[in-house]
């Protein structure tokens, strides 16, 4: 007797779902061995060594740089509409450049120097410890590998919601020149040029350089020379990489790359007649000083007008065939950011509260790796070392809260080394068994001055910990795969991004009127980090080819997470403090991705993630993950038209559903952060000429026009909400290739 689904919960009703899809691929495969293979299974690198897709042993996805090209991705933010249980939003004061990926309920809400993503970037085994101010373009991609789960034993800290893997294209021997322009709707105006050249036997190099602006949703009403509209943004974007055979065992690939962005704030408003107590209402104020359209900013402090990022970085790649079964690779890289930015959060023409910011990191990283073969036993071990030091300021001769000046002053350098093994060994031609361990040893050496009379305070801390994964996979005679593994991740604990309490502790001692009062905090310095966060996460699942027709994966997944910083945003007496609040979380879920071959020329790729996230209750409130839909949906069916001159028109729309979610770790209802689930969609229909090199394509970009918001901040003063910057465009792709 069959159970009916709809009696079933979410994670159940995949579970049945799959099994079912199981039992049946057997006469499914032996139906279709006569066809021939539509589906080309992507190869990765996820595991640090090469692997056909459905062979690794955690949920991934996986983008090829013909897929991003074919839904008309251009920045990593719209990979974020087509992962389940992957979130990209931009957050970070106000910048149009930032990238804040949330996979499964982890992520960073932040940007400040002392917090880090909880969800890490990799580009070309080059990992990024800022996500404010870098290139991301998705320009020469090979691939990008979305990584769910905590990756601690090979992506190591910062990697206990999953990693985000950027390959471009390498070097070779093919001569090729790729060029593309678009023009659209919202001043869009984008152009970019590839090109790979041999030029000896053991010597290539490729290039590309780009160009892209999008115009604004609004306009500064008080600021008319400003220079830009709210929400434009323009960048210049260019890399170049250099490929050396030495020999027949050397091989070196040498990579620089830069982009210089500017723009006009991201879109917000402020709420300020739904808090009558707060202090904006109280000081006279009320939403009619706010701009009446909420994608208009109604500043009048030009130095928040103004957004800027520049990054660049070099990286050297080595790689060495000690011989046969032994090869060794090693990275190293050095990359600078920068940004200007900043919001004017009582979103009027009063100067009350208005933060300028700028910001740097500098970074440093060196990885050995050591990969081989001995027997049925593959392994790839290596040593890590990575050094950041940065900062963030916003000076008290631009800065203002509550119409006085304010000051923040945050420095942090920080070194991570760690060691790390994986072990796999085949123990038949269809059961593999894995494993792995990482020692991560982290410092911290951090200040702050958030007030002259304090005048700054330092502290550092040390933290260590062992990382592990245990994995098994089994291949079914019809090419289907199971797995099963147990993962751990780690990050080293956070000081406080925002310790204005310092102050209150400043006049808690006596203030002015007592001359050991500065003495008194330093000596009781507040200024901590927390503990280590740790996750492990207990996961299963199927992937594979069901028919030549048919691949699909689904996961099913148990995460646990103890003390993990929430971020809890308040306006006090002393200035806009940002405390952690120190949770532990369970999260559980199925994800589940399919591509179907209906016809030769008809395709539909789908996805769906459902999340149920449990907080454990704090001083008898019950916190709720912050930017964690319940809910993630993706179709895309896409189909090839062939014209009677043997042109094809390929026609392809992208729906991507994102349930709602709370902006901060709260779901009361007088708050007022929970934001609105949102449905977008885009098209695009190409126009390909038989046997030519060029195609022509009408694109369309969030079509029906979804205005939604990316976050929304309850301070207790008033309500910030951060809007999307994401709106309809239409407009006309051209791509060659020489």
């Amino acid at each position: 007797m069959s159970t009916p689904v709809r009696n079933l919960s979410p994670i159940a009703a995949a579970m049945a779902f799959a099994l079912t899809s199981f039992s049946s691929t057997s006469v499914m495969a032996d139906e279709a061995k006569a066809e021939d293979k539509k589906i080309e299974a992507i190869t990765v690198t996820a595991t640090k060594r090469s692997q056909v897709i459905y062979e690794v042993p955690i949920a991934m996805s996986a983008f090829s740089g013909d897929d991003l090209d074919s839904q008309g991705i251009s920045d990593i933010t719209d990979v974020g509409k087509f992962v389940p249980n992957l979130n990209i939003t931009g957050f970070s004061a106000g910048h149009n450049s930032s990238a804040n990926p949330f996979i499964r309920g982890i992520g960073l809400q932040d940007h400040l120097i002392t917090t880090d993503p909880g969800v890490s970037v990799y580009v070309d085994g080059v990992y990024l410890g800022r996500q404010v101010g870098q290139n991301w373009n998705l320009a020469n991609i090979e691939r990008i590998e979305v990584l769910r789960g905590p990756q601690g034993t090979l992506y190591g800290r910062n990697s206990i919601g999953g990693a985000i893997n950027i390959i471009t294209k390498q070097p070779d021997q093919a001569a090729v020149t790729k060029v593309s322009a678009e023009v659209g709707t919202r001043g869009r105006l984008k152009g970019s040029i590839f090109t790979n050249q041999a030029v000896t036997e053991d010597l290539a190099f490729n290039f590309n350089m780009g160009f892209n602006r999008r115009g604004g949703l609004g306009e500064f009403i008080n600021l008319p020379n400003a220079e830009y509209d709210v929400g434009e943004n323009q960048e210049f974007h260019g890399r170049v990489s250099v490929k050396y055979n030495a020999s027949e065992d050397l091989r070196l690939v040498f990579t620089a790359d830069a982009n210089d962005g500017e723009g006009g704030t991201r879109p917000f408003t402020t709420l300020i007649d739904e808090l009558p107590n707060g202090r904006l209402a109280q000081s006279g104020l009320t939403n009619a000083d706010v701009a009446a359209d909420p994608y208009d900013n109604a500043t009048s402090t030009i130095e928040t007008a103004t957004v800027s990022n520049k990054a660049n970085g070099i990286s050297l790649t080595a790689e060495y065939d000690i011989n046969a079964d032994l090869g060794t690779k090693f990275i190293f890289s050095k990359r600078s950011s920068e940004y200007k930015a900043g919001l004017d959060d009582d979103g009027t023409a009063v100067k009350l509260d208005h933060y300028p910011e700028r910001g740097t990191a500098d970074q440093t990283s060196v990885e050995l790796q050591l990969t081989g073969y001995l027997g049925s036993v593959d392994f790839v071990t290596g040593v890590y070392w990575f050094n950041e030091e940065g900062s963030n300021r916003q000076s008290d001769t631009e800065a203002q809260f509550d119409g006085g000046p304010t000051k923040l002053e945050l420095d942090q350098e920080t070194t991570s080394r760690a060691v790390f093994v994986n072990v796999g060994y085949d123990a038949t031609d269809d059961l593999r068994l894995s494993g792995g361990v990482r020692y991560t040893e982290d410092e911290k050496s951090a200040s702050t001055n958030v007030f002259d009379p304090v005048g700054t305070i330092y502290s550092s801390r040390e933290w260590d910990e062992v990382s592990y994964e245990v994995a098994a996979n089994y291949t079914f005679e019809n090419g289907l795969n199971w797995y099963g593994t147990v993962q751990t991740g780690y990050q080293s604990g956070q000081y406080p991004a925002r310790p204005y309490f310092l102050i209150g502790q400043f006049f808690g001692a006596g203030g002015f009127d007592n001359p050991e009062a500065a003495a008194i905090v330093r000596a009781n310095n507040a200024f901590m980090a927390s503990d280590n966060i740790s996750a492990i996460n207990y996961e299963t699942g199927f992937k594979g080819q069901l028919t030549d027709d048919f691949s699909m994966s689904v996961a099913f997944f148990n995460t646990e997470y103890d003390d993990l910083p929430y971020q809890v945003n308040t306006s006090t007496e002393t200035g806009f403090d940002t405390n952690n609040l120190i949770v532990e979380q369970t999260s559980r879920g199925v994800e589940f991705e399919s591509t179907y071959y209906v016809t030769d020329n008809f395709t539909l790729h789908s996805s769906f993630g459902f999340m149920d996230v449990d907080v454990e209750e704090q001083n008898g409130v019950k916190p709720v993950a912050p930017l964690t839909p319940e809910w993630t949906a993706s179709l895309s069916p896409s189909y090839t038209f062939e014209l009677e001159n043997n042109a094809t028109v390929t026609s392809r729309f992208d729906v991507s559903y994102r349930d709602s979610m709370y902006g901060e770790p709260s779901s009361d209802p007088l708050r007022m952060t929970q934001v609105d689930s949102r449905t977008t969609v885009n098209f695009d229909i190409s126009y390909a000429p038989a046997n030519a090199n060029w195609d022509v394509s009408l694109y369309g970009r969030n079509i029906f026009d979804e205005r939604y918001d990316d976050a929304r901040i309850n301070t207790g003063d008033y309500l910030l909400v951060i809007k999307s910057n994401d709106a309809s465009e239409f407009g006309v792709r051209y791509r060659a290739t020489f």
